[in-house]
């Protein structure tokens, strides 16, 4: 069982809880480890998990029948993510692969659907949560559509900083650009030009390692 100071580190929404209900999410609770690549679980999997990103970078997407690779969107340390399926119990409808070395913690359904069902901070939670993920998702249809690679890629850095999907999140993403195009769905050597634009422009600074968000507004908006 993980320390009730672990969980509140590793989950920003355990902050909300009672006494009895950090018990409950303790006990619910594992954490394991994935290389870079490794799948934690496949489109059409039933996979039974509320998951959060402990450390290190993963990705939600699908491969079509065709073999084209789509991706959905980043997963960095502090994102809590799959409670529609755990909710619906139903078969995933994406891949999980981390980007890099990663580690992810597991709270089982029982556990999920006990807090679900009894504890008012958790479900003001996973409602900010399911509101805020369902603006991101529309959102994405959208400039998916009508931007460009670097208004897509300005996008995607955004939400990496989404204040209720990561509460914790400084403004400093140690990322590399190999994974920021996977997680846009654009090469690397693209997502180096980008960048590169969008440094000119003043919204954020390259550096080692990762970049550093210097006008979050204006990035979160890039292309209107």
């Amino acid at each position: 069982m993980i320390a009730a100071d672990h969980l509140k580190r590793i989950a920003a929404w355990a902050r909300d809880l009672n006494e009895k209900e950090i018990e409950v999410a303790r006990a619910g609770i594992v954490e394991k480890s994935f290389k870079a690549n490794e799948f934690v679980c496949m489109r059409g999997d039933q996979f039974e998990y509320w998951t959060g990103v402990v450390s290190g970078l993963a990705k939600i997407g699908t491969i079509s029948r065709s073999g084209k690779e789509v991706s959905i969107t980043g997963l960095t340390a502090g994102a809590w993510f799959g409670e529609g399926s755990v909710l619906k119990n139903e078969p995933r409808r994406y891949d999980i692969v981390p980007l890099r070395d990663s580690k992810l913690a597991f709270m089982e359904r029982p556990a999920f659907m006990w807090l679900f069902e009894n504890s008012v901070g958790f479900n003001r939670f996973l409602v900010s949560l399911l509101n805020e993920r369902l603006g991101q998702f529309i959102a994405l249809t959208e400039y998916g559509r009508r931007l460009d690679s670097t208004g897509r890629l300005a996008r995607c850095i955004a939400s990496l900083f989404n204040p209720i999907l990561y509460r914790d999140a400084a403004r400093h993403l140690d990322i590399t650009q190999e994974e920021l195009g996977a997680i846009s769905g654009i090469s690397r050597q693209r997502a180096n030009q980008c960048l590169q634009t969008l440094e000119k422009e003043g919204l954020l600074r390259l550096e080692y390692g990762g970049v550093t968000v210097v006008d979050l507004e204006r990035l979160g908006s890039y292309g209107d």
